[in-house]
């Protein structure tokens, strides 16, 4: 059977540096840092005291939520609440009464998420039970820490009828969330899928990766300076959290109810490394980090020099160097011609799960408005880094971006792909 064309309508996100699609629009074209030191990392003997949180935000919550719907949320599924309803007004859709039993059967949402739901454990779970108080726990904290929870949450708000469920790989988590949305609107099981990632903010969900040593901890001082993707003084990735989201869209049923199309999803890729060849739960294998990029390529019916932006996973470690001649050989393409690429993490650390839904938006906005945002702290590009200097956006550069590739590589030796065509009528 053919497959139906799929569209992006919507998009949502709050973010270290924003708390609406506009604010991180306005971040992201001025290359402004979200991240922070937090003086609750020193208290608790971090080695690294810098992250990235969505703050201020509190004063809009009943904009979205009930009184009773709080009682009942924690952060990750906040922020994947406000994303996703955000999204889902960006795209014109409507919001059912809860008052009613009417349900959007051909609406859906795969919205997942990495380590979220740590706070409740780690706060209402853990200390009831070693106390003993079982029963303080709260009828609610199933609720918070089920894997599902953002997207059932979201399938509440917005009466979604179709698959909903959650998804967590990891780093790659957003991105894979996406591309399975579009698999399912393209075979015909849906018209309408909520897509991308979500993650707290949460100094438990931080502490694993502090005590791997692979959190910047040198700029505790300086945090706007800490996250340097492809700088050679990179001293590892700053962890970041908020939420990421897309309604997706079959090209036809956007048409017939005249929705504002941004983008097409043009081709995906979804593989693993097997933990073979230099993979393992933490590093990739380069070769299965190239086959999905020429995988996404091939599936996109399009030529690596056809590709005008790169939203790379750079992430501030070791690995950067290695990202970029992944992406080099992936695409078939020279140093020299390596599309323009830039890391969002360097404006707001890594959402670990959120991470791929918050960089898709961000590619959305920077394709919309004509730009390649700067990556931060790129002035002393690393030497493996340096024949490929002239593609590396170290300041802002104004372009038209018709075709652009978001990719996220994870731990556990996972990849996805996805390839973007700005809409043109």
């Amino acid at each position: 059977m053919d497959k139906r064309r799929v569209v992006v309508t919507g998009i949502g996100a709050i973010t270290p540096n924003a708390n609406s699609v506009e604010e991180f629009r306005q971040a992201l074209f001025e290359g402004k840092s979200g991240i922070r030191h937090f003086a609750q990392l020193a208290e608790h003997n971090f080695s690294a005291q810098v992250g990235g949180r969505p703050h201020g935000y509190e004063s809009k919550l009943s904009e979205y939520f009930t009184s009773e719907d709080l009682l009942a949320m924690n952060e990750v599924m906040i922020f994947a609440g406000i994303a996703g309803i955000d999204a889902w007004k960006d795209a014109g859709l409507p919001i059912i009464d809860r008052k009613t039993d009417e349900v959007n059967w051909n609406a859906g949402a795969i919205v997942g998420l990495g380590l979220g739901g740590m706070d409740t454990i780690a706060e209402k779970v853990i200390p009831n039970v070693l106390a003993k108080k079982i029963r303080r726990i709260g009828s609610s904290a199933v609720e918070q820490i089920m894997g599902s929870s953002v997207s059932a949450k979201l399938g509440g708000l917005l009466a979604l009828g179709n698959q909903v469920s959650s998804n967590s790989s990891a780093c790659n988590t957003g991105t894979e969330a996406i591309v399975e949305a579009v698999n399912r609107i393209q075979f015909g099981l849906a018209d309408i899928m909520l897509a991308g990632g979500a993650e707290s903010g949460d100094i438990n969900i931080w502490a694993g990766f502090d005590a791997m040593r692979v959190l910047s901890s040198k700029f505790n001082e300086d945090p706007e300076k800490a996250s340097r993707p492809m700088s050679a003084t990179a001293a590892g990735f700053v962890p970041g959290s908020g939420a990421g989201i897309l309604v997706l869209e079959s090209l036809e049923h956007a048409q017939k109810r005249g929705a504002r199309i941004y983008a097409e999803i043009i081709g995906t890729a979804l593989n693993s490394g097997g933990h073979r060849m230099g993979g393992s739960m933490t590093a990739p294998n380069a070769t299965s980090v190239q086959r999905a990029i020429a995988q996404g390529v091939a599936d996109a019916g399009i030529k690596g020099t056809d590709v005008d932006y790169i939203n790379g996973h750079l992430t501030g470690t070791f690995a950067d160097p290695y990202e970029i001649n992944n992406w080099r050989i992936g695409l078939g393409v020279t140093p020299e011609t390596l599309p323009h690429i830039n890391s969002t993490k360097s404006m707001i650390g890594h959402g670990l799960g959120s991470a791929g839904g918050m960089e898709a938006v961000a590619l959305i906005l920077q394709m919309t408005h004509g730009f390649v945002h700067r990556s931060l702290n790129t002035e002393d590009i690393h030497e493996q880094i340096m024949p490929y200097a002239n593609s590396v956006a170290v300041n802002r550069i104004e372009k038209e971006i018709k075709i652009a590739v978001k990719a996220s590589f994870g731990f556990g030796d996972v990849n996805g792909v996805t390839i973007y065509r700005k809409w043109e009528n």
